[in-house]
């Protein structure tokens, strides 16, 4: 018995050694994998990074590098010449993101929570117009025309707040999710006494936060990547624009100058062109990376909920 329990005991042992190996190897080729994928992701950044830091002429003539071969900080200097208009464009910018956001979110939560409700009769039909904009829209004119005659809305933020505010992916993505919670907790909430509002933002909202990290995250970046609803309706008449119709303007003049009769009398080579495209770049996903960070977990815990489950 002595012999066959010290045979068990090795053969446990044996095996239990085989396993940490076998587990370490994948633990090393699962970490290799994931830094070379970081590093694959990080890569462009960087090189981003240390063009928009690197001279025309140097990317003319070496491509794009890891970095500079000819530091300069040009580029920079020609964003930020009239300070006055980048800091209004960067504060536009941000009260519209979170202005947008902010009201976004909460429209969006309530339309889903109301197009899920079991007890909603006219539910399917609403849902089936916010579904039908989705596959047929009317075009460019009559949304002009509604913003500009109709509203009223041109040199005005309000153009910019207001057409991104909603959209029926966003509906239909607020909905999926508001099905993950279970109807009971509406019904104990009506047993109590509280209204629907009271329920809505006493019990549903809680425990709709990956949810809202989620569609506050695609909000965030359509308001602050917004600049084709500025081209359309603020003109000159509006001292500041948001950052990228700003930045959008400075790439433009920069390169209508180089091809214009005033540019012939100045070095084509001193004014960047693609250092500038970089360097606007890095002004305008600067603060959006240094953000996902905080609404990361909550953000992968939202693509999460709602899925289907096997």
């Amino acid at each position: 018995m002595t012999v066959r329990n010290e045979s068990a005991r090795h053969v446990m042992h044996t095996t239990h050694i085989r396993k940490d190996k076998t587990q370490i190897a994948i633990n090393v080729v699962t970490y290799i994998l994931v830094t070379l994928f970081c590093i694959m992701c990080i890569l462009p950044f960087w090189m981003i990074i240390a063009s928009s830091f690197s001279t025309e002429d140097a990317i003319r003539r070496t491509g794009f590098t890891l970095w500079p071969s000819d530091m300069s900080t040009y580029s920079y200097e020609l964003l930020f010449r009239s300070p006055d208009q980048m800091i209004g464009a960067y504060i536009v910018t941000i009260c519209l993101t979170l202005a947008g956001t902010a009201i976004g979110l909460f429209l969006v939560a309530m339309t889903g929570y109301a197009l899920q409700r079991r007890d909603f009769p006219y539910r399917n039909k609403i849902m089936f117009y916010i579904y039908f904009t989705s596959l047929f829209s009317a075009g460019l004119v009559p949304f002009y025309l509604l913003m500009v005659q109709y509203l009223n809305l041109r040199d005005s933020y309000f153009a910019i707040l207001l057409p991104l505010l909603m959209s029926p992916w966003l509906i239909v993505l607020m909905k999926n999710f508001v099905k993950a919670i279970p109807h009971e907790i509406t019904e104990s909430g009506k047993i109590d006494g509280a209204g629907d509002f009271m329920i809505f933002v006493k019990l549903i909202l809680p425990n709709l936060k990956p949810a809202l990290a989620t569609i506050g995250l695609f909000l965030a970046l359509s308001y602050w990547n917004e600049w084709y609803y500025s081209s359309l309706f603020l003109t000159t008449k509006v001292e500041y624009r948001p950052l990228q119709y700003h930045l959008y303007n400075v790439i433009n003049k920069v390169a209508s100058l180089k091809n214009s009769v005033a540019g012939s009398n100045v070095v084509i080579t001193d004014l960047p062109g693609e250092t500038l495209k970089m360097a606007t770049a890095v002004v305008a996903t600067g603060p959006i990376i240094l953000l996902y960070p905080f609404v990361q977990k909550y953000f992968v815990a939202g693509l999460t909920v709602g899925a289907v489950k096997g």
